[in-house]
């Protein structure tokens, strides 16, 4: 993707556009975790109920620090051991992390991506992006552009602004979901 694909999208993420791109194991949609009206539109594309909360992609920890409760230097070390790669952590969230993103818990999902253009997506936006797999609720994630546009046709009320096209990376599945507080596992790879 160059520069200026890449600052194409980044703009249509700043209007509160939804964009589908390759992530480390499958295509995700994406936009600003601070639209509300964005978020609330992804939600509906996918008929994903807002209680159960987003996770959130950036290209470094520094993107995902305004959604964090302070960590301690353990957990800190934790976390950047396990990334760039694909591994989500659910960390404490702030009080004022918003709804839409936290759900109904007081954790919040967030992953340091190891994918490049996810990761170079968010380092021309500025910050962390929202991340859940191109699907409605119930459907298999999409893993080419083609079944991104199946699944959320440009001819019907549900489609996104863009697909990103790339390749995927090597992983099989999405993201293993871990517990920072107690290193449950929550879904495995």
């Amino acid at each position: 993707m160059n520069h200026w694909q890449l600052r194409q999208t980044a703009r249509i993420i700043e209007r509160g556009g939804i964009i589908a791109y390759p992530t480390e194991a499958v295509f995700g949609l994406g936009c600003d975790p601070l639209n509300p009206d964005a978020v609330l539109r992804l939600l509906a594309l996918k008929q994903r109920s807002v209680d159960k909360g987003l996770v959130l992609i950036a290209s470094n920890i520094e993107q995902l620090k305004p959604f964090m409760a302070p960590l301690d230097a353990k957990q800190q070390d934790t976390l950047e051991a396990s990334w760039p790669g694909p591994v989500t952590w659910l960390v404490p969230a702030k009080p004022e992390t918003p709804v839409w993103l936290k759900g109904h818990h007081d954790t919040i999902a967030v992953r340091v991506t190891s994918h490049p253009i996810a990761a170079a997506l968010c380092q021309t936006v500025g910050h962390a992006l929202v991340s859940t797999s191109a699907n409605r609720s119930g459907l298999r994630p999409a893993k080419s552009p083609l079944q991104v546009r199946h699944y959320f046709s440009p001819q019907s009320n549900q489609k996104i602004d863009r697909i990103v096209t790339g390749s995927l990376g090597n992983e099989a599945k999405p993201s293993i979901i871990k517990d920072l507080s107690t290193g449950k596992i929550i879904r495995t790879a």
